[in-house]
């Protein structure tokens, strides 16, 4: 079912990243209106409410998916919620963006993909880099054969997170840094080679028996190709954000593939010789709401719907299995 515009949206949680991948973009986009914030500290909701111009709050997560007024849900809580929230979304009848990862594993993604392709309602997962143009250019100079056959795709996504108490290092939230930073490096070597890979090996450093603060991983294409993965929250490598695809003609080298907005170089080298490329600075989660309102308003198609992530999640859990660690849970409530 198509909706009318304009798409209202409320937020599970005033999470930190919510202004940046959704309120300042909505306040660009006539078809977005973000109508609604919840929270479990009303007077958290409250403030973030007033501070971002928000007209209502909620008490509870379950009166926010109760509002009619609510067409669609923004799922940005802790890893562990990410499943909980978005299928009691999809009950109540909303439209979804979750932020990534999708779930806590992949037999949760699995379940929420079978609700969602049940339903009339979009879900989609908000890998924002997705979006971007500096990404389709990626997509288009692969596909157009000027890097000739790859033979090797290599993505780093390494920052320094030293609160150790933030969420992203609590196992009962299914935390880790595949999870956080992880997830994108899998699914920018699967977007950019344009195939999914087998993972061969993995590593993990750890910041106690069940949470990686930095893992790497090896990977294996079906057309022959090898890949690497390496992500950190805390490691030797404060800060490594890029990508580097080699093929039998030429190599192609992004720093910063995840948020070109902020800062980018990109890099072709072949026989001709080498140039650098530039894109636009409009922010990818700009780009990300637009392919959410056009799904939700025009039924456009999105780039990262319940089955895309479901393969993503397959992989790490590949890869946790590989490092011998344990698979992420979903968080009981």
């Amino acid at each position: 079912m198509i909706s009318s515009a304009p798409v209202r949206i409320g937020i599970l949680g005033a999470a930190n990243i919510a202004p940046n991948a959704l309120i300042r973009p909505a306040a660009g986009n006539p078809e977005v209106v973000v109508a609604a914030v919840a929270a479990r500290d009303a007077a958290r909701a409250r403030a973030f409410a007033t501070k971002h111009g928000i007209d209502k709050v909620h008490d509870s997560y379950e009166s926010l998916l109760a509002d009619p007024d609510i067409d669609a849900i923004y799922n940005p809580l802790p890893n562990g919620l990410h499943g909980v929230w978005t299928r009691a979304a999809l009950a109540a009848g909303k439209h979804v963006l979750c932020e990534k990862p999708f779930t806590a594993n992949a037999a949760e993604a699995k379940e929420i993909a079978a609700l969602a392709a049940d339903s009339d309602r979009v879900v989609m997962e908000a890998f924002h880099y997705r979006y971007h143009p500096l990404t389709h250019r990626i997509e288009e100079i692969v596909a157009s054969g000027e890097l000739g056959r790859l033979t090797r795709v290599e993505v780093a996504f390494c920052f320094p997170l030293p609160k150790f108490s933030d969420i992203r290092y609590n196992w009962s939230l299914a935390g880790g840094a595949l999870m956080d930073a992880g997830c994108y490096a899998l699914h920018m070597a699967r977007t950019f080679a344009g195939e999914t890979p087998e993972v061969v090996a993995a590593q993990a450093k750890l910041h106690n028996p069940q949470i990686d603060r930095a893992m790497t991983a090896a990977l294996r294409f079906p057309s022959g190709a090898t890949g690497n993965i390496q992500c950190s929250m805390w490691s030797s490598d404060i800060l490594r954000i890029s990508a580097r695809l080699t093929g039998d003609k030429g190599t192609l080298h992004v720093i910063n593939p995840v948020a070109p907005q902020w800062f980018h170089r990109f890099t072709v080298k072949t026989a001709n010789g080498k140039r650098v490329e530039h894109f636009t600075r409009r922010p990818t989660y700009n780009f990300q709401l637009d392919a959410f309102a056009g799904a939700v308003l025009h039924g456009e198609p999105v780039a990262t719907p319940p089955e895309d992530a479901v393969i993503n999640m397959t992989l790490i859990d590949a890869v946790y299995s590989a490092a011998g660690l344990p698979v992420r849970e979903p968080t009981i409530r």
